[in-house]
């Protein structure tokens, strides 16, 4: 794994709106930064795919282990949360995708930091925007990066198992990532022939018997980029069980998005090489370890601790917390790269990178591309 400098290509920010990504920029300060890139070989990329599908298989194990053992105060879940949880999870509510974060330099197996299950963003960048660029700058390398003709195949799935969002809504004042993020998702949706409307969250209405629209047309199905932490406790969730929409993400999805399910995971599977020591009291003392609330979002009071040296971000988030052993993330040039692996259903689909000039990564991070070297193919003798 290496991090290697590059000229950005001329008209580069052109380039990316031609193609739909205008937040390339936010605030004055870049995030699609293309002037530098990571390389791996096509073994690292063999050993993150691996460890991708091997957790996201354990994911859905801690799932069905939370929920025959009822082990929901430890991540303190509302009744109301409980509900639509095991309602979802029986009912074999699909998921769409979701986003595992890597400590990684390369070397030894990939440390999980955590799952983004619920609204994972960086997804547009990851699957269109990378890739444009490694078309233009480097053709001759290779991508780990199959999101969007899975993201395809599997609305096309839910299409066939008549789970089918048909409305897209999200928080009324959303950033500019999070409705790119919507807006890609439903249109990729439309390449696999849904039919979708676009709604901000309080379009949505409630006529006593079913959700509906702004048209008064009911709300069968709905893909939302609103967590369901937020979501479960709106006056309109009450609703949920009786109206009975196919939401995606499904509810139980709260549980892997709770950071207290990397406590359970290692209770689980104890000194697997993926994953890191945690818990949901402090046995660490000062050895080094993160302290993470469990619902934080970018990184907010997030606090690394290292015997007497503390680094912390700030936030809004306060309550509960779980202890996680640290894997610090690698450094390169003052750059920490995390790294992003998509899956999509159950099928690790790509790779995306943000960056921060800080170990904790933060709103403020940077998205960088990746490539791979293609293993040389045998010659064949004539």
């Amino acid at each position: 794994m290496q991090r290697i400098r590059f000229s950005p290509r001329a008209g580069w920010a052109q380039k990316c709106e031609a193609i739909g990504f205008a937040f390339h920029t936010l605030d004055g300060e870049t995030y699609w930064d293309e002037s530098v890139a990571y390389a791996f070989t096509a073994e690292q990329i063999d050993t993150l795919e691996a460890a991708m599908n091997t957790l996201h298989a354990l994911c859905l194990e801690a799932v069905d282990f939370i929920i025959r053992h009822r082990r929901y105060a430890q991540l303190r879940l509302s009744p109301r949360a409980i509900a639509l949880i095991e309602h979802a999870w029986n009912a074999r509510e699909p998921s769409l995708y979701g986003r595992f974060d890597f400590s990684w330099n390369g070397e030894g197996p990939p440390k999980l930091l955590e799952y983004n299950a619920d609204t994972p963003t960086a997804l547009y960048e990851a699957a269109v925007v990378q890739w444009q660029w490694l078309q233009d700058v480097a053709p001759d390398k290779d991508q780990f990066n199959a999101i969007h003709e899975r993201l395809i195949e599997r609305w096309s799935e839910l299409r066939v198992q008549g789970r089918v969002p048909e409305h897209f809504i999200m928080t009324s004042v959303p950033s500019a990532e999070d409705r790119g993020t919507a807006l890609y998702l439903r249109e990729v949706a439309e390449q696999a022939g849904l039919r979708t409307e676009y709604l901000a969250i309080d379009d949505i209405g409630f006529n006593g018997k079913h959700f509906v629209d702004r048209h008064n047309r009911r709300i069968e199905g709905l893909f939302k980029l609103y967590p369901w932490e937020w979501m479960s406790e709106e006056p309109f969730a009450a609703h949920l069980l009786s109206a009975a929409p196919c939401l995606v993400e499904p509810a139980w999805k709260m549980l892997l998005s709770n950071k207290g399910v990397l406590a359970i995971l290692w209770e689980l599977f104890p000194g697997h090489p993926n994953l890191l020591p945690a818990f949901f009291d402090n046995r660490f003392g000062n050895a080094p370890h993160a302290v993470k609330p469990l619902l934080s979002r970018e990184g907010a009071n997030v606090r690394l601790v290292d015997g007497p040296r503390s680094e912390a971000a700030p936030g809004p988030y306060d309550g509960p917390v779980v202890y996680q052993a640290l894997a610090r993330l690698p450094c390169f040039d003052g750059a920490y790269p995390v790294l992003g692996g998509w899956m999509v259903g159950d099928t690790a689909a790509g790779l995306g990178i943000r960056e921060d000039a800080t170990a904790i990564t933060r709103d403020t991070s940077r998205f960088v591309p990746h490539f791979f070297h293609p293993e040389p193919r045998a010659c064949s003798t004539p």
